[in-house]
């Protein structure tokens, strides 16, 4: 006969929440703040970020003007993707958007033969792809409320 431990009693907090919804909330929130907090840093200086990008892809075939551009969107597209990741607003279509500047970096960085940053880029590549891959916990964010929302519509006043 099994006994009930303290961990097996549902708390009011987490009443309906599964572990699987809980485990894809925190690493979706922290995956989405460390993306959103890239982006705003980089937005306060955004031509100083393109001058240090240029600067590192000077001996790449990677033309100047082609990584200026992309180095001046980065922080504007890292702080939308982070702010929809971090809300779980638009999820699917945010961590594919974040998985695919991902791979856009993955290549850059491999031009430079930044094996190092590589592995780490790496890591953000597997996160993004695990979140995607698991969309179905997400079960603790704006998505979840929205399709809840539209399958139980309010009732009509008066």
């Amino acid at each position: 006969m099994r006994t009930s431990s303290p961990s097996d009693v549902p708390s009011l907090f987490f009443r309906g929440i599964t572990h699987e919804m809980a485990g894809y909330f925190l690493l979706r929130l922290a995956l989405g703040l460390n993306i959103l907090v890239h982006g705003l840093v980089r937005i306060g200086n955004p031509t100083a970020f393109a001058d240090t990008l240029v600067q590192l892809f000077a001996n790449t075939w990677l033309p100047s003007p082609l990584v200026r551009l992309f180095a001046l969107l980065l922080p504007f597209i890292e702080t939308l993707l982070g702010a929809l990741i971090t809300l779980g607003l638009l999820t699917r279509t945010a961590l594919f958007a974040g998985g695919l500047v991902m791979v856009s970096l993955i290549f850059g960085t491999a031009l430079r033969s930044d094996w190092e940053t590589l592995g780490l880029q790496m890591i953000y590549a597997t996160l993004y792809s695990l979140l995607l891959a698991t969309a179905s916990f997400n079960g603790l964010s704006l998505d979840a409320w929205r399709l809840k929302a539209r399958s139980h519509p309010a009732p009509a006043p008066g």
